[in-house]
């Protein structure tokens, strides 16, 4: 549920960093929310495994492979795909609904039947308690969902969800999902909001072969698909031709058996244990990118802007995924919201030495091969690494295995559990240095990280320090750290360190400028990765035209399309007509794939958002306009719409306009820092001071965190007259962002005005640290550590 907050915080403006994050459309169509019941058509036709009459040319359902693949099928059919989502019945239905009642923080819940329909009443998109009826259950198991189908195709999830675990492990009870914090019809999360709508969020990774269907003009959803839950075609793509090859005679000289591609899996490891370590090696050489890409279409954090995926396909040539950030990740790359497994599996050495999803997990049930550890002992010696020796703990049935320290667990969603796929040796030590979770620590929560870390030292000594090394690098990056940028450059050119570990390298030296750090971003260009291409792309961000022009252009033929998409979006200012034909031709097919990569998720207010951009940086405001407004017409109180649609205003002179959409933003969402400092801006530039700096002062408080909002603050007061006050913004702020330059610039001018030198030298150097390339600065620093 963490990912559903960090949209809403994008929504409301309360999260400072707002590219890249994800959340939904909020216009709800008004017919059937407001009161009364709600008794919409079914979602659609077709039960587990039968093919829907919506499904494309060439899709047969998992039905038809039962014949010749039964075991397989039997095994699919108990699998959590198969029942990833189904119409309600007594026999997929698990909650109760024998009018039993439910309560969070005033929110009440009726579950009921009327006659074989499944129906809840609780709160609707007013506030007021309705009944509607359950289209659809949604999961299995350690809870079950339920979706609600609205008469304009938007299907929603509903916050309260059934415990399926065991009455004795505290289940057969019904949860809200946001359990500690009372949900009004206004908040982002509110279940008939835009980011519980499963069109968008849910739909394409729970059903199979799924086109969303959003009508951008009627603002209605006709969302398809071939069959309900996760079925065969899925993970194998279109059957039709297979099903063909097999009718035909099933030749083996047939390229792919019918399929598109192939899966590159196997039915047992080819690894080769070696006696002297007890650790394994690849017996026999295999692709492993087509299986774990397939796994990762679902199982990663990425976002969608192509629906023309197929087994085979590079997850870049239609998904972006995310990096390493750290409202996703710890510093060192452990899970911290749900991220799904893929970026956690490709930072481990498991994956850097080929290991694939299949190894461990039965492709067609989902289930381990072997139970617990014992899954780890099909290539890991388990008289080696299961004794004393190697665990430091006693052996028995109680004591910790393989999975318990090596697969550190997080709960979410309340009840689900999930393993950290990273595969990483604990290391309680940069818990110590850093403030990272360990495993150690998560079981014997009475001791100190520092313990663990010394009994970890006594049992394998001071340098068994595990593959993932970069933690110190990305703990000081994210607090700014000048020390951080050496740091960054060594590991991003390090082709050992994992490609998304390097990817997120160059992501974090945009922030700390120098020739050092724009000539490794230049080198990450030709990176043979395309998620280490597409970060250095972002690094272009403020360099001149010319510049990028001449590094950004040869990537705009990228393999990869998520790369050519942000290439195009890189040179959205180049105007085309100054080009000779072919470089014209290819930019204005870029210029194309990213409006079409929008266009996919016009249902979303920040693909709105996007576009509105894009056309501003083209030169077409009139359509830049038109975004940014369907934008906000989908969610009125989305600060970051509204900031780029008043920036747009304050271009072509519209004050008035401009303060309008900020004063309306901020009556929909008035925790909101982005919009009012934006709206203190736009009143410095009407002479509206006392205003401005009151809009400028709430910003600040409202978001400590973002270091602009008090800078702009503490020079508004310095302006107006208030030196004293702007002298303590300062020094708050700093305390909290050491590392911002403009803070420390502010800071060393009013030190250097008081005349004291010995609080001006540090600030210099620091100064010097963070622009390592200014000579001017550097001077003065060196001047004033003379004195």
């Amino acid at each position: 549920m963490n990912l559903l907050r960090a949209a809403a915080q994008w929504l409301d403006g309360t999260q400072g960093a707002v590219a890249g994050a994800a959340f939904a459309s909020l216009m709800m169509l008004a017919v059937g929310w407001a009161h009364g019941q709600v008794v919409p058509p079914p979602l659609a036709p077709g039960a587990v495994g039968i093919l829907s009459p919506s499904a494309p040319t060439g899709t047969v359902g998992s039905g038809a492979c039962a014949a010749c693949h039964a075991a397989e099928t039997t095994a699919w059919l108990g699998s959590h795909h198969a029942k990833a989502m189904a119409q309600p019945t007594a026999e997929t239905v698990r909650g109760d609904f024998n009018d039993v009642r439910a309560e969070n923080h005033g929110s009440t819940a009726r579950f009921f039947r009327d006659g074989a329909r499944y129906m809840i009443e609780t709160e609707g998109r007013d506030g007021k308690n309705t009944v509607f009826e359950i289209s659809n259950t949604f999961g299995w198991e350690p809870l079950q969902q339920y979706l609600v189908t609205f008469p304009d195709g938007r299907v929603q999830a509903l916050p309260w969800a059934w415990d399926t675990r065991p009455a004795q492990d505290g289940g057969q009870r019904w949860f809200h999902l946001y359990p500690d914090q009372p949900m009004q019809a206004t908040d982002p999360l509110h279940w008939t909001r835009s980011l519980q709508n499963w069109n968008f969020m849910c739909a394409e990774c729970h059903s199979t072969t799924v086109t969303k269907g959003y009508d951008a003009t009627a603002d209605r959803f006709h969302t398809t698909f071939s069959e309900i839950s996760v079925g065969c075609e899925s993970c194998h793509g279109a059957g039709g031709g297979h099903v063909a090859w097999a009718h035909a005679g099933a030749s083996p000289d047939v390229a792919g058996r019918g399929f598109a591609s192939v899966a590159a899996s196997r039915p047992a490891p080819d690894w080769a244990p070696d006696p002297a370590t007890g650790s394994p090696a690849l017996g026999v050489s295999r692709p492993a990118g087509d299986e774990v890409e397939t796994c990762a279409r679902c199982h990663s954090r990425r976002g969608t802007f192509s629906e023309n995926w197929h087994p085979g396909r590079p997850l870049t040539d239609t998904h972006m995924p995310a990096l390493l950030t750290p409202d996703l990740f710890e510093d060192d790359g452990q899970m911290k919201d749900e991220v799904f497994n893929d970026h956690s599996f490709k930072q481990s050495r498991m994956y850097a030495k080929g290991v694939v999803c299949s190894d461990c997990h039965d492709p067609h049930s989902g289930q381990l091969k072997a139970p617990g550890a014992a899954v780890c002992g099909q290539c890991h010696a388990p008289e080696r690494f299961a004794a004393t020796a190697h665990t430091g703990h006693p052996t028995g049935p109680k004591a910790p295995d393989c999975i318990s320290c090596h697969m550190p667990e997080r709960t979410y969603m309340v009840v689900d559990r999930r393993h950290d796929h990273s595969f990483r040796i604990p290391r309680p030590d940069l818990s110590v240095a850093f403030g990272t979770p360990n495993t150690c620590n998560a079981c014997h929560a009475d001791k100190t990280a520092g313990w663990a870390a010394e009994a970890i030292t006594r049992w394998h000594g001071p340098d068994r320090k595990g593959y993932q090394g970069w933690t110190q690098a990305m703990h000081l990056a994210r607090t700014g750290n000048p020390l951080a940028r050496e740091m960054l450059i060594k590991l991003a050119a390090n082709p050992d360190v994992p490609a998304v570990a390097r990817a997120t390298m160059i992501g974090e030296l945009q922030a700390f400028v120098s020739v050092a750090s724009d000539e490794a971003i230049r080198k990450a260009l030709s990176d043979p990765d395309p998620l280490v291409r597409v970060a250095a792309l972002r690094g272009l961000s403020g360099q001149p035209l010319e510049t990028r022009w001449r590094r950004a252009a040869p990537l705009l033929a990228d393999p990869s399309a998520a790369v050519r998409i942000e290439a195009a979006l890189r040179l959205a200012d180049q105007p085309p007509a100054s080009l000779p034909a072919a470089e014209r031709t290819r930019l204005e097919a870029s210029f194309a794939e990213y409006e079409a990569a929008q266009r996919l998720n016009a249902d979303r207010p920040e693909a709105r958002s996007n576009l509105g951009s894009f056309f501003i940086q083209r030169g077409e405001p009139a359509k830049a306009e038109a975004e940014l407004v369907a934008g906000l017409r989908l969610e009125p109180g989305a600060a970051p719409l509204a900031v780029n649609l008043a920036d747009l205003y304050r271009a072509q002179g519209r004050e008035a306009d401009a303060e309008k959409v900020l004063r309306r933003a901020i009556e929909m969402a008035p925790e909101a820092g982005a919009a009012r400092h934006s709206l203190g801006l736009a009143l410095i530039r009407q002479k509206r001071y006392d205003e401005a700096v009151d809009q400028l002062g709430r910003a600040a408080r409202l978001d400590p965190a973002q270091a602009r909002y008090a800078y702009v603050y503490a020079v508004a007061l310095q302006s107006t007259g208030r030196a004293g006050d702007s002298r303590n913004i300062i020094a708050d702020a700093l305390a909290r962002n050491p590392y911002d330059a403009g803070l420390v610039t502010l800071a060393l001018q009013e030190a250097l005005r008081a005349g004291d030198k010995a609080r001006a030298a540090p600030l210099a150097r620091r100064l010097s640290d963070l622009q390592p390339d200014n000579a001017d600065i550097a001077r003065l620093a060196a001047r004033l550590g003379a004195h």
